[in-house]
This record gives C-alpha cells, structure tokens and sequence, in this order.
C-alpha cells in the first residue's frame, strides 16, 4: 500500500489533531504501533513539527472522521492522479560532482573497447546523455583532442559486475540478429571472474620470435658438410707464395759462392 511523504510528521499531527488510535495511525504511515505511543509521550519525534494530511492533499476529512467513529477503520491515501507514475520514474545515474569530469574520459573507453555496447547502454553505466556520447563517437566533442581512455570501472562510476551484464546483453542482441562476432570480441565478452581464473598463456619473447619453427635436420647438415669439403684448402697451399723475381736472384748468388 502506498505511504504518505514525510510519515513521521504526519503521525505527528494525526496524533496531535485527532482521536485516531495508535493502530490506526501506525498502518497509515508505514510505522510501528510503539513508535506512535512514543510520540504521544513525547519520546519520538521530539521537535518534529505536525504535517497536515488534508491541506496536503494526502487525506480526505471524511477519512478522518470514519476513522475517529470506528477505531477498526483503516485509513485510506487520498487518490492523487498527478503522482500516478511516480515510482516508476527513473532518471539518469546520479554522478558525484568530483567525478563528472571523468565521465568523458570512460565514454571514450567504452565506444573504443565495446562498440556493440548501444548509446543507452553506455548512458546508463556512467550517467550521461546520448548527445555527448555521440559527439565522442563522431570525435566532433569540443576537447576530444585532450581525452584519454580510462575504465569506468577503474573511475568508481559503474560496478564491473554492471559493465559485464551490459557486454553479456549487448552480445545477446547481436547474436539474435545474426550478426557474427569476432575473435576479438569473443574475448571481450569473458568475465571478470572466469579472466582471473585463467592460467597465463606462455609466450615467446619478441628477440627470438620467429625461432621456433627452425629446425636441423640431416640432409640439410650433409649439404654443408659437403659445401665445406669443397671450399676447403689445405694449410700449406694457402701459405705457400709464388716465388719472385729476386728471390731467384738471391738463391743464384748464394749457389755461386
């Protein structure tokens, strides 16, 4: 059943202003009967100025009179057309004024990390509206130029456990349409829980990459060795000079004496 705004006044006033039993008075206002008595004695509510029901629009006072003659008679909230619909209402997240200027920087993030996420989506999660994600989008923001990616979850604007849902269903979606996802995306899609889980994928250092695929095998040393024997020279041919003109000369001179 639908309460009155600002209950605990108006049990003050009922208490003050009427005959109404605590009973009553508690089922009207959300309340426990002993919280009632306790205003009565003055123990509750002690400064808390009567709201009036009926200038407020909240009771009738027919209402309050059926209710002084039969103390089984439970009040009624006055039927107001104009706040049909109010709790139903919800407007954007609220952001706390130290972190709005942060917001630009997990947009960008989000439309650079997960573009399958829609404008509402991303709305959603950090509390802003469609016309400035579309400028980031469209890079068209007055100082995109200085915006740098940061996670939304890292900033404190959005729980990872949201951001998750909001992937999870983005995919869903495009699964549904029969759009085909990509490695990349696949991988986006996984949790948080199931990505710390993981063990580390081994990975081969960026100097020897490429390495891992060489082999020797038995022909390929056979062709060399045979490679090396006929390139090779013996020792003494390639010490050994051809002989010159004066040292004949000096080889003559040396005979004949």
């Amino acid at each position: 059943m639908a309460k009155p705004i600002m209950a605990k006044a108006t049990a003050v006033w009922l208490v003050d202003n009427t005959t109404i039993n605590f009973k009553q008075i508690a089922d009207f206002v959300g309340m426990h009967e002993l919280e009632v008595q306790g205003i009565a004695d003055g123990d509750v509510a002690a400064g808390v100025k009567g709201f009036d029901p009926v200038a407020n629009n909240q009771l009738t006072q027919d209402e309050i009179d059926a209710a002084q003659k039969n103390p089984l008679h439970k009040l009624t909230l006055k039927f107001n057309a104009a706040a049909q619909g109010e709790e139903k209402r919800r407007g954007p997240r609220y952001t706390p004024l130290s972190k709005r200027q942060d917001r630009p920087a997990s947009i960008l993030w989000l439309v650079k990390f997960h573009p399958e996420l829609t404008d509402g989506q991303v709305g959603k999660l950090v509390g802003t509206t469609k016309p400035t994600i579309q400028a980031i989008r469209e890079r068209t923001h007055w100082n995109i130029a200085n915006i740098q990616p940061i996670d939304p979850v890292a900033l404190g604007l959005c729980k990872q456990s949201e951001l998750d849902a909001a992937v999870q269903k983005a995919a869903a979606k495009k699964a549904a349409a029969g759009e085909v996802m990509s490695d990349d995306e696949r991988r986006k899609l996984v949790s948080t829980e199931q990505s710390l889980g993981m063990d580390a994928e081994p990975k081969i250092p960026t100097a020897i990459e490429g390495l891992e695929t060489f082999t020797l095998s038995g022909d390929e040393a056979g062709e060399d060795d045979d490679k090396d024997d006929s390139n090779y020279l013996d020792a003494d041919s390639f010490f050994s000079l051809p002989d010159s003109d004066a040292d004949k000369d000096e080889d003559e001179d040396a005979a004949k004496s």
